[in-house]
């Protein structure tokens, strides 16, 4: 969004990050302000899309492991002590269909609230899901092509969700809050975004100059006493572009302010969950409740990286982030769908790949490709397994290095969830280059024809030097190779910072 000072000159709020001086700015309002829009009253009739980035590649094979049929053979055979059992406590919770129908997956024995949902029909699961035009073991390219939407592509400058939003259907309702991540920094599915507003929490998104006391004016301090919160706001009342800009911060901050966002569940039948990701999910519950407008939330849950000691059940590392995951899902959609929310919400649960089918070495997993991913939600056609199943025959997955293939582009499945619930059918703006869209009907909701060809020109960024894809086995290299290979990729990305004037 661009404002203008009294000469007329365009000024837009990055420009005012980067034009009133960043450092003394930052300073004063500390790495987790972003704006959103003005405040004001906002209906949200729309759906809200919420995407839980899994980052590190979760291994799916043992979030959604076969349990009968030759598949079960195969897979106990690569994972000798990793398999997930099928008998005995605790074991895979089985997926059947709504009629009863095995369907000869289960899900890890942690994931009951997930298997809850599934059973209500609002859970459903696009197998052997990915990028199938693109192959890589890198979990940077991996992450950035899938938020920026562009396999294959990093020369881009906004992700897909701020596309999603700019090119929302003409008349639609805006938001005061349209965009959202809970989250310290702006994540790149957001990027290049003005209106979207990142903070790890509501209690943090304030100023954070001088001592804590000093900060707001609180009972017990002198009569006339003003606090920093207090005295920045004032300082905003011309009509210069950064007098303007500093103006709608600080609306956003009272906006947050004002809503009475609570970091735990006050009551509820059940406990909310504790974890850091929970909270984080009941940040995007409250938001959506204070119809805000929100259309776009990300949050992300890390940790899956898990090459050594990954575990199968129990207190397992692998187990109890199964469990968080699992957990803060169910918390999410129980306490929305009691009150009617979740009909208009769909979550996307997501990871840069998946891990590979035979275990190593070390008791863990090493980067794969094909992976499941979970679309939850009240518009959701759930109960159902979605996607081309190959099986795990080794003769058939030879062809892809022994790993699970991609045979469901990820684009497919978001590009359905864009047009059917956000009614926006411009997918060559939202995924430049994507033209296979062909609904599988994981959505409810109806069609639009595609429109392929980019309607506004999309900006783009320096390039990042190209890096050779790495060969087969490269992912059993010595943790040191790893490490010295990461000390490369840092510097060629300072090198890049510093020629943009950004270091």
């Amino acid at each position: 969004m661009k404002t203008s000072d009294s000469n007329g000159h365009g000024l837009d709020r990055r420009e005012f990050l980067k034009g009133c001086g960043a450092g003394a700015a930052i300073a004063a309002a500390g790495p987790t302000l972003l704006f959103s829009q003005e405040a004001h009253a906002a209906e949200n009739p729309f759906d809200t899309v919420v995407v839980v980035f899994l980052r590190g590649g979760i291994d799916g094979l043992n979030l959604v492991p076969p349990v009968s049929g030759n598949d079960r053979g195969f897979y106990e055979e690569a994972r000798p002590t990793l398999r997930i059992p099928v008998s005995g406590d605790p074991s895979a919770l089985p997926l059947t269909l709504a009629n009863g129908t095995a369907t000869g997956f289960g899900l890890h024995p942690s994931a009951v609230g997930l298997h809850e949902i599934w059973n209500l029909g609002k859970l459903a699961i696009v197998q052997c899901c990915g990028m199938p035009t693109v192959v890589t073991r890198s979990h940077f390219d991996a992450q950035a092509y899938l938020d920026l939407g562009t396999p294959g592509n990093l020369n881009v400058a906004t992700g897909w969700m701020t596309r999603a939003w700019d090119t929302r259907p003409a008349g639609g309702i805006g938001g005061t809050m349209p965009l959202l991540a809970v989250a310290s920094r702006q994540p790149a599915n957001l990027r290049g975004s003005t209106e979207a507003l990142s903070m790890p929490s509501p209690g943090d998104f304030s100023l954070s100059s001088g001592a804590p006391q000093w900060r707001a004016y609180r009972s017990g301090m002198p009569v006339g006493t003003r606090g920093v919160t207090e005295t920045m706001a004032s300082l905003w009342a011309g009509q210069s572009g950064v007098e303007i800009a500093g103006l709608r911060a600080d609306a956003s901050m009272q906006l947050i302010a004002q809503q009475g966002y609570t970091s735990t569940l006050p009551t509820a039948p059940v406990a909310w969950p504790t974890s850091t990701f929970a909270r984080q999910l009941w940040t995007v519950a409250q938001s959506i409740r204070f119809n805000l407008g929100l259309r776009y939330a990300a949050i992300d849950l890390g940790g899956w990286d898990t090459h050594e000691n990954q575990g199968t059940t129990g207190t397992s590392f692998y187990s109890n982030k199964i469990t968080e995951l699992s957990q803060g899902l169910a918390a999410f959609f129980n306490e929305l769908n009691a009150t009617g929310e979740m009909g208009r919400v769909t979550v996307i649960v997501q990871s840069e790949f998946g891990r590979r089918v035979r275990q190593n070495g070390s008791g863990g997993t090493d980067h794969g490709y094909g992976n499941p991913l979970l679309v939850m939600g009240g518009p959701v056609n759930g109960r159902r397994l979605y996607g081309q199943w190959l099986g795990l025959n080794p003769e058939t997955l030879s062809p892809y290095f022994g790993d699970i293939p991609v045979t469901t582009d990820f684009r497919r499945v978001f590009s359905e969830l864009v047009i059917r619930r956000m009614g926006n059918n411009r997918l060559g703006d939202v995924f430049p280059g994507y033209t296979g869209y062909s609904p599988l009907g994981v959505f409810q909701g109806s069609d639009l024809v595609p429109q392929y060809v980019a309607t506004a020109s999309q900006p783009m960024t320096a390039r990042l030097p190209d890096h050779p894809q790495p060969a087969y086995g490269s992912s059993l290299e010595t943790s040191r190779a790893l490490r010295a290979r990461e000390r490369d990729r840092q510097h060629w990305i300072r090198r890049l910072l510093a020629a943009l004037g950004l270091s």
